[in-house]
């Protein structure tokens, strides 16, 4: 039986509050290389997440501009 993952993260806020926990560890001298890994991978799938909604509120936008322009 195949679960569908959920969601990366519930927003685009909680994502980046989250990107700049790992970034505030990855900055400490003290990283156990495991962790680092882990971390890494977390954050290649938190930026991913806030580029797809970065990507999907410009298409609104240009939706919702383009909208104004028909009247």
């Amino acid at each position: 039986m195949t679960s569908t993952p959920g969601p990366v993260a519930a927003g685009y806020a909680d994502a980046l509050a989250e990107l700049e926990e790992i970034l505030g560890a990855l900055e400490r001298t003290d990283v156990d290389v495991d962790v680092l890994a882990a971390q890494v991978q977390r954050a290649a799938a938190l930026i991913a997440f806030c580029r797809d909604r970065i990507g999907n509120a410009r298409l609104q936008i240009d939706e919702a501009v383009a909208a104004l322009g028909d009247d």
